[in-house]
């Protein structure tokens, strides 16, 4: 089973295929572009995350293993991880410590937590984000916001 997903507040095309939008000028930050998750009968599952920055190039990050509901999320994050480090030319590492779903303030919301090393320095990220209608989505999301704070715009 394919599932494509458009990136955010972009609207499905009438072929049910994800769709991207362009980015909005002056924009500091790599961006979701799309995930693309494939389930397969035996028992592995397989994501792939693409990322892209405002002058329209596209960061592919791919990882596989075996499926389940919690696994699921896992690949999508190490999908996210393994495009930002193409996104950074391997200057960034980033590791998963963890990823869950949890249930709070009547929402589902996906935490995600992250060692994030630069320069020798290594520094725990966590981001967030409420799993509206997908939780994968909710779990490529909440990394992103997580280590933008490491890959982000220098405040200097």
């Amino acid at each position: 089973m394919i599932t494509p997903i458009a990136a955010q507040g972009d609207a499905p095309s009438p072929s049910g295929e994800g769709t991207t939008a362009p980015l909005t000028a002056g924009t500091d930050r790599v961006r979701f572009a799309g995930l693309v998750f494939r389930r397969l009968p035996s028992g592995l599952g397989s994501a792939q995350v693409t990322l892209e920055w405002k002058d329209g190039r596209r960061f592919v990050g791919k990882a596989e293993g075996v499926s389940s509901s919690w696994a699921d999320l896992r690949l999508a994050v190490e999908a996210t991880i393994k495009a930002l480090a193409e996104f950074s030319s391997h200057r960034d590492v980033f590791e998963l410590v963890g990823v869950k779903s949890i249930r709070a303030f009547d929402a589902n919301v996906i935490m995600v937590s992250v060692m994030g090393r630069r320069e020798g320095q290594r520094k725990q990220l966590v981001g967030c984000r409420i799993a509206e209608a997908d939780p994968l989505e909710g779990a490529v999301l909440a990394t992103l916001q997580a280590t933008n704070r490491l890959i982000g715009p220098s405040t200097d």
